[in-house]
């Protein structure tokens, strides 16, 4: 163990887990935004602008944009609805009928205020600024656009038919006049440029004195052609460059020490752009020339964000903002630009903004867009080593609070952030020590192992000696291991599922946080998950897959704990023989029956069991209750509740601890789920309970917060069960009258025949679970289907059912709402899945839904070849 004293720290999923939650839960000054439309103005714009700069005809061509796709299932999944553009498009106009304040709160919950740019045509369609703080936790603030002000001035004064001569000073004094006051409001926090769209960044470098001449000649043309144009917008070079100019000079010689900022739109806009000199990189002369001048170039500045990143990261003036490209740009897109901009840039100079206009669904849309990417690339980032996880939640709070409540001077109290972190950076452990503090006192074990489950819920692992591993740690090295990526298309023979490929790799990443030790002597266990080479997640793992459900309840204000009950059946090994294709037998018992105490006169199966407790307990898995059920050699084991990714880790190292015992002593455990045609079935029922809803301390034990959460379970039950019951011998078990939780799809207060036993509160069982279920897909199904319920607010129509579901009578069925039977085999399982669980497919991901049923149909077909009894036996030997 002295060996490795001096071992590096890597990050732990817990700390990763620590920077994303950083990116989820920092509050957001969004630093450039513009307001929203008036309710009887919301109809004359096109919803179609949220995701897309185009307008006019070309707007029509965004529905078959990636950005286009990715904000419907975005906002289908948010609002409840299908998942196509008329059904948000229908559930939105809902939402403004129903009650459109709520929903606004919700587009810009996470928000803590938003600087607004008022300057946008048609705002007489648009509430005032002060309107958005209905919305936030601090006051809005304003950003002024200089071109609009100069415009409103011209017009005035052309109305007005000053003289010629006077005119440009008269204009220069009211545009002075203006930004005076203006750097004078404290509701004005700065001042925004849009000569990008108008005449471009290549702003003149002349002199003053020459710039004026021939600004002064160009507004004495204008005004005097005054009646015959119908001036809109400032489209002269020379007035545009002197408006810019006027500003900066202004704001370097005001007298205070803080300087309000000058925000440049770059890159990307409409077709009104001056696209060929949109780059900041235009702009460099201009921010020489005024070096105590705060200069914010917008939008990323795409496709030219390296130059945005360069220019800040040497010019001290100089910040550069992300905003707008989320939702315009597609995922990947995202993706790189934010990589684009930390090449080089400080992040100590980078600003984030929703550009959020017209719809409020336009903030969610960033707002959610950018916690996902933020999580994809730092999560990524940490894992690799490039920052530090304290560094990453350092960067997160800086680009998406710190860095704008300092340079817009908001003075916004941050501290109830800055004492989190201090706890957290207690809290989080690296990986050295994590297995230092496990193995204190301890004998150093033989081999690390680094498990796995698979589609067809399989067990796997690859060992790692212990003195390889400790010097992977002591030198700073990955302890990720290298896996096959056809690991998702093996069944349990490792047969390949046509289509998969033998090529490419996955890198398998222990998670120390999930250290037990076991299941047998001089070993110790982590659970795995899988990752691309570059540290991005692989669609198909399952233990991510439920890491996700739990971030979607997270992102819904919802926590969980999760027990399982472990029911397992103990059969005598046969002694094979020619001829003889039966390895397994029932026990010769005297009289087994449900929860009977003589079972435990027998001394070997009592010491097995008692072994089976203390071995347990000895890792930290404290038992709860052991009986005997009602098979013979049947028994069951109950867990304590957990966080669900700790729940399924601990229930697959029981269950593996609980085999190798049982192998020991000279049995087999089996989890077959009906090993025997006329005795009871083995199961696992999962304990599900809501921890809390909307916040710390607010519990889930209200009605209107755990109904629609078993609604939604209850409305995806019959595609779930393709996650449940995924094997032909899961559906031998299912009948009613055997206390299986029967064939029809309905709840009932502590009735053991329905699929959903209501026990108190939130506290329901959930009895559609089996053995030969992968527990992280299982959960990961029922949590994303009750999370989306949820968030839907969907009722539970089903009444509770206070007797056999299968002994109700017709009418029975239809005043309690049951009209849906389980699927009867997993055919007709993956068929509810693809075919009715629309939404479930989205939720859990169309690739892993397409890569899941194709193995268990190829699974299926080769299960089918066999006689029933070879292949209940095959089962059995790998269950």
């Amino acid at each position: 163990m002295a060996s490795w004293v001096g071992m590096r720290a890597t990050a732990t999923p817990s700390q990763v887990d620590a920077v994303a939650r950083a990116i989820r839960s920092t509050p957001i000054i969004d630093h450039h935004a513009h307001p929203l439309l008036k309710l009887e103005a919301l109809n004359k714009h096109p919803l179609l602008a949220i995701t897309t700069e185009a307008n006019g005809d070309s707007i029509d061509s965004a529905i078959t944009s990636l950005p286009h796709l990715r904000a419907v299932r975005q906002l289908a999944a948010v609002l409840g609805c299908g998942y196509t553009w008329e059904s948000v498009v229908a559930a939105i106009e809902e939402k403004r009928l129903e009650c459109p304040e709520d929903w606004t709160a919700e587009c810009l919950f996470g928000i803590e205020t938003i600087l607004i740019d008022d300057g946008l045509d048609n705002e007489d369609d648009a509430n005032a600024y002060p309107w958005h703080d209905d919305y936030t936790r601090s006051r809005c603030k304003r950003i002024v656009r200089i071109e609009k002000i100069a415009a409103d001035i011209i017009r005035r004064l052309g109305s007005e038919k000053v003289t010629l001569d006077a005119v440009f000073d008269e204009w220069t004094s009211k545009f002075d006049a203006y930004i005076m006051t203006a750097l004078d409001d404290p509701d004005v926090v700065g001042f925004k440029s849009v000569v990008c769209y108008r005449t471009g960044l290549d702003i003149t470098n002349e002199s003053s004195s020459l710039l004026e001449r021939r600004a002064s000649e160009d507004l004495k043309r204008l005004i005097a052609e005054f009646g015959e144009l119908d001036f809109v917008k400032l489209r002269t070079k020379s007035l545009n460059d002197f408006v810019v100019h006027r500003t900066a000079q202004l704001i370097r010689d005001n007298p205070f020490r803080q300087k309000k900022p000058i925000q440049f739109h770059t890159g990307l806009g409409d077709n009104d752009l001056a696209l060929s000199r949109s780059s900041p990189s235009h702009l460099q002369e201009f921010i020489r020339q005024y070096p105590t001048v705060p200069i914010v170039l917008l939008h990323a500045s795409y496709p030219f964000t390296r130059e945005a990143g360069y220019l800040a990261s040497v010019y001290d003036n100089v910040y550069a903002d992300i905003g707008e490209v989320f939702p315009c740009v597609s995922q990947d897109g995202q993706e790189r630009i934010l990589r684009e901009i930390l090449e080089l840039c400080p992040w100590s100079k980078i600003l984030w903004s929703t550009d959020g206009h017209w719809f409020p669904e336009t903030y969610l849309l960033a707002v959610t867009q950018m916690r996902e990417v933020f999580e994809t690339v730092l999560c990524d980032y940490v894992r690799k080593g490039h920052i530090g996880w304290r560094a990453a939640v350092d960067l997160v709070r800086d680009i998406l609070f710190k860095n704008a409540n300092k340079l817009y001077h908001l003075d916004i109290d941050f501290s109830e952030l800055e004492e989190e972190a201090v706890l957290s950076q207690a809290a989080y452990q690296s990986d050295a020590e994590i297995l230092r503090a496990f193995l204190k006192n301890q004998p150093a074990p033989d081999f690390v192992r680094i498990c796995w489950t698979d589609f067809t819920a399989l067990q796997r692992m690859r060992m790692v000696p212990f003195r390889k591993f400790t010097s992977l740690l002591s030198e700073g090295k990955p302890t990720d291991v290298g896996i096959t990526a056809a690991v998702f298309g093996l069944i349990q023979n490792d047969w390949m599922v046509p289509g998969t490929s033998a090529t490419g790799e996955y890198r398998l990443h222990p998670d120390f946080s999930s250290l037990k030790k076991g299941p047998v002597e001089g070993h110790i266990s982590m659970n795995g998950e899988f990752r691309q080479k570059s540290g991005a997640r692989v669609p198909l793992c399952p233990r991510s897959i439920l890491q996700r459900a739990v971030e979607f309840g997270a992102e819904n204000n919802l926590s969980f704990l999760i027990g399982f009950e472990i029911e397992f059946l103990l059969v005598d090994r046969v002694e094979q023989k020619p001829g003889n294709t039966t390895r397994y037998s029932t026990l010769t018992t005297d009289g087994h029956a449900w929860s009977v105490s003589r079972y435990f006169a027998n001394p070997k199966i009592a010491a097995l069991l008692r072994d089976m407790v203390a071995t347990l307990e000895d890792m930290g898995i404290h038992v709860e209750q052991l009986h005997a059920e009602s098979a013979t050699g049947q028994f069951e084991l109950i867990l304590p509740p957990y966080p669900p990714v700790e729940a399924a880790d601990t229930l697959l190292h029981t269950r593996d601890v609980l085999s190798a015992l049982a192998t020991a002593a000279g049995f087999k455990m089996t989890l077959h789920p009906k090993p025997f045609a006329h005795a009871c079935g083995t199961a696992s029922h999962m304990h599900l309970s809501v921890v809390s809803a909307g916040g710390a301390g607010n519990g889930g034990d209200k009605p209107e917060i755990y109904e629609s959460l078993y609604a939604g379970i209850l409305k995806h039950l019959r595609g779930i069960l393709a996650f449940t019951y995924p094997n032909p011998a899961s559906y031998e078990r299912v009948s009613d009258g055997t206390w299986s939780g029967g064939r029809w799809v309905t709840w009932g207060t502590q009735n053991r025949e329905t699929p959903l036993r209501k026990i108190e509160g939130s506290h329901w069982e959930l009895k559609f679970l089996d053995g030969l279920a992968n527990p992280y897909l299982a959960m990961a199904a029922v949590l994303f289907a009750g999370v989306r319920g949820f968030a839907a607010r969907e009722p539970l129509v089903w009444g509770d059912c206070e007797i056999d579901p299968a002994k109700l009578t017709a009418n029975d069925r239809k005043e309690l709402g049951v009209s849906q039977m389980l699927p009867a085999s997993l055919d007709e399982a993956l068929r509810a899945l693809r075919e009715e669980s629309g939404e479930l497919v989205e939720l859990m991901g169309p690739e892993l839904v397409d890569k899941y049923v194709a193995l268990k149909e190829y699974e299926m077909d080769f299960l089918k070849k066999m006689g029933d009894e070879e292949r209940r036996q095959w089962l059995m030997e790998r269950y």
